[in-house]
């Protein structure tokens, strides 16, 4: 059996668009870049003046065909307004993910963009979603050495991410003899780079693991509340009282997909969307199930494949093997 090289392999799918992509781009002069998993234009665009567009001009496209690329995508959302940046997330095969991020010049162009294509069929049989985008820009570092201090954390942090605003020290409410940071970045991109940077694990200080993820809002207000570190750059071994150790509490409900969806909410990250996809069906009743989810306030989809079986309740295989992915995303969010 003959078994073609990766880069080979590769470049053979979806070959008919791709060599589309690239003519357009050609023609029109636009410059695609792609790093870390994702193709962006502009960010400025060509002949753009003055800073970056405010908060609430960028959208998400979620449930996109993964063979379809910017040479449509750009010019259906520039119909209703300048973009400033345009991001599909990509695979390695050349594919994309299935969503992507749109940042107009202004507000008025989002909002016109949300009411314009959100349920609109971009192809026969394939609905997008189109919503506002969550673009939050803090980070939380829980499980720091009490002995790091803020020009010592800050040194790490722009020698291995980009767009670093401001960074403060907390004495952690949820962990003994430990410091929480509240990492701020220019904007929802950086803060996402940072956080996959941070959470691969290859920083490590004081030897401590560390626990990243976006600020959520009531931990913000409980940090607030609390005496702040001194501006000197060591940070003391004080103790915030009247805090509460955070541990996730799902409510009861009727089923798992009930929590997540909550869960979301309250962490505001938007409504998750699934895609499953039966790959294969046993003999004995048994269902092999590829999973998908995306959820806006994510910087990466979360996948993998489940076995499922239809137990009698009427559920479907499909709804079993949603219930099975969102357990492993309940348990990432609410728990890792």
């Amino acid at each position: 059996q003959r078994h073609l090289p990766p880069q080979t392999w590769t470049n053979s799918i979806n070959q008919t668009n791709k060599v589309a992509l690239l003519a357009w781009a050609k023609e029109t002069g636009i410059d695609l870049v792609q790093i870390n998993g994702q193709r962006r234009y502009g960010g400025p665009p060509p002949g753009w003046v003055g800073g970056p567009p405010p908060a609430g001009t960028e959208v998400f496209i979620g449930k996109l065909p993964q063979d379809m690329y910017e040479n449509t995508l750009i010019p259906l959302f520039q119909r209703v307004g300048k973009l400033y940046e345009f991001r599909l997330m990509m695979t390695f095969s050349g594919l994309n993910r299935g969503f992507a991020y749109a940042k107009y010049s202004n507000r008025h162009g989002a909002k016109e963009a949300i009411a314009a294509f959100n349920n609109f069929e971009v192809r026969e049989g394939y609905t997008i979603v189109v919503c506002k985008s969550t673009e939050k820009c803090e980070l939380s570092v829980d499980g720091l050495a009490t002995s790091v201090s803020r020009p010592e954390l800050e040194a790490v942090l722009r020698r291995v991410t980009e767009g670093v605003l401001r960074v403060t020290l907390y004495t952690s409410p949820c962990r003994k003899r430990a410091q929480l940071a509240v990492l701020k970045y220019t904007s929802h991109q950086a803060a996402a780079m940072a956080k996959k940077t941070l959470m691969e694990g290859n920083v490590r200080l004081g030897g401590l693991e560390m626990r990243v993820d976006w600020l959520n809002p009531d931990m913000k207000q409980k940090l607030q509340s609390c005496q702040k570190k001194p501006s000197s750059s060591r940070v003391q071994g004080r103790k915030c009282l009247g805090v509460p150790k955070q541990v996730p509490q799902f409510p009861v409900l009727h089923n798992v997909l009930d929590c997540l969806n909550t869960l979301c909410q309250r962490q505001y990250l938007g409504t998750p969307l699934f895609l499953t996809k039966c790959v294969q069906a046993n003999a004995n009743g048994w269902l092999w199930f590829w999973c998908w989810v995306v959820i806006p306030g994510c910087p990466v989809p979360f996948s993998g494949f489940a076995w499922v079986r239809q137990d009698g309740t009427g559920r479907s295989g499909h709804e079993e093997a949603k219930i099975a992915l969102a357990l492993q995303v309940l348990r990432v969010l609410g728990e890792s």
